[in-house]
């Protein structure tokens, strides 16, 4: 089976799609933003990544900024309609140029929206400027107040929009009310397997709607808990549920008439910035382990333990450049909508592999020069928007 063939009753249910989307996103509280990473092999498209802090803003393209900005605008508008200032809270990457970029895109969607835009965070005091690819980006002076409420120049924002994935706890200040995304959702608490426990069901009541198989529309995957690589009675069980899992998707394989051997993505539960990810094709290979890897794979962004792996189907990619290069949709979401995407493209790495090395650079183009088009509208933008519904069912879930 190949989803291309499905693409038209995409389209003819295209109004129910949409009414069904609506009725969703009406019941939890949709992210401000986000981004998904996908992967499409033909038969299967799925989201293998999904981040509720993006820091890629700076890879849209320009085209695609001013409806990105209309998103925004109507997020905050409907969830905090008193709004006037926005003050973005960013990690303190401040030689990571591309990073400081992504926060001055970020500056200029909330300014194009109609909003007065503040940068800075209390690590950042001091600074008065941090160089990106376009130039400075100027900083406020961010403090607490006596009751460890974050204010600018002393005056407390209307809403503070959280770009810090918090992987390394919690931060005074961020915790109020007026800050979104939730700080409950920063890599310190969140596990990637509960955004699949959450996206699990919508894609089964979207596969049942469009009439195929939910298995072509996300990854199988489970988690192995508790596993202390450093122990050799861990590592032997790890690699025997790790082979019974590859066993059942050759099984699947061969039902679907697809060809090739299945590989697993197996990587740490929590966030990482692509640290601590590694292909396999068999159990034995967790076995022989090197020291080396073996702690790159515990390792966390901040140096944090791992114990829980999240063994995941891996999807191959299809997608190629004209020259061939390896290739893979990032799509960027702004109030639950798919309004951009762009492309990680690696000429190193084959259709499995993790295309998320410094090897990688990324590409947009208008959508006269997209040759992926009609996915990007299609079957990536269908599993981004229906990760965005999930993950604000993660959200809820936490304050539940």
């Amino acid at each position: 089976m190949n989803l291309r063939d499905h693409s038209p009753t995409l389209e003819e249910k295209r109004e129910e799609i949409t009414a069904w989307m609506k009725e969703k996103r009406n019941e939890v509280a949709i992210p401000i933003y986000g981004s998904v990473d996908v992967r499409d092999a033909g038969w299967k498209v799925g989201v293998v990544d999904a981040n509720h802090f993006p820091a890629g803003f700076n890879n849209v393209a320009k085209e695609n900024l001013k409806e990105l900005s209309d998103l925004f605008k109507d997020h905050v508008q409907r969830s905090k309609p008193d709004c006037v200032w926005v003050h973005v809270f960013p990690e303190s990457h401040t030689r990571n140029q591309g990073y400081v970029e992504n926060i001055a895109t970020i500056k200029a969607i909330i300014e194009q929206s109609g909003y007065k835009c503040t940068v800075g965070s209390p690590d950042l005091n001091g600074l008065r400027s941090v160089t990106g690819i376009s130039g400075p980006l100027l900083l406020d002076e961010v403090n607490l107040d006596e009751n460890e409420v974050l204010t600018v120049d002393g005056i407390v924002p209307d809403l503070i929009l959280l770009n810090n994935d918090l992987t390394d706890g919690t931060i005074p200040g961020v915790g109020s009310t007026n800050i979104t995304p939730p700080p409950h959702m920063g890599w310190h608490r969140r596990r990637k397997s509960q955004h699949y426990e959450a996206l699990k069901p919508y894609i089964e009541e979207m596969a049942d709607l469009i009439g195929i198989d939910a298995w072509h529309l996300m990854p199988d995957w489970f988690v192995s808990e508790n596993k202390c690589l450093t122990e050799e009675a861990c590592r032997t069980k790890l690699a025997e549920e790790i082979d019974e899992f590859l066993d059942g998707l050759r099984v699947k394989y061969r039902s679907l008439g697809i060809e090739r051997e299945p590989t697993v993505v197996f990587k740490n539960d929590s966030g990482t910035y692509g640290l601590g990810v590694m292909m396999l094709t068999s159990g034995s290979q967790i076995l022989n382990l090197s020291n080396r890897k073996a702690n790159k794979l515990r390792y966390a962004k901040g140096g944090a333990d791992v114990e829980n792996f999240l063994i995941q189907e891996g999807i191959p990619t299809a997608l190629t450049t004209e020259e061939g290069e390896t290739l893979e949709p990032v799509v960027y979401l702004v109030d639950g909508e798919a309004a951009s995407w762009f492309y990680r493209i690696n000429a190193k790495k084959t259709d499995m592999e993790n295309l998320n090395s410094p090897s990688a650079r990324f590409e947009n183009y208008a959508d006269t020069q997209n040759p992926y088009i009609e996915e990007a509208h299609g079957w990536h933008a269908l599993v981004a928007e229906l990760s965005m519904i999930a993950m604000g069912a993660e959200a809820a879930a936490w304050e539940a």
